[in-house]
């Protein structure tokens, strides 16, 4: 599934709003030790364009 999702936010990474809709559903199709992965390379893929809403919803995530 991280693959997938992965995937996924590499395809709508050009539109913010449908970029945070996937983060926010890729975090809840995740289990928990996948996430850390995930977390680390979503801020090493989009750190420069998405870091707010990264920030968002990877504070409460943990």
């Amino acid at each position: 599934m991280l693959e997938y999702v992965k995937t996924i936010l590499l395809k709508v990474s050009f539109s913010t709003y449908l970029f945070e809709r996937e983060l926010k559903k890729g975090i809840r199709y995740l289990v928990p030790a996948e996430l850390e992965e995930f977390r680390d390379w979503c801020y090493a893929s989009f750190g420069l364009s998405h870091r707010p809403i990264l920030n968002r919803y990877f504070v409460t995530a943990f």
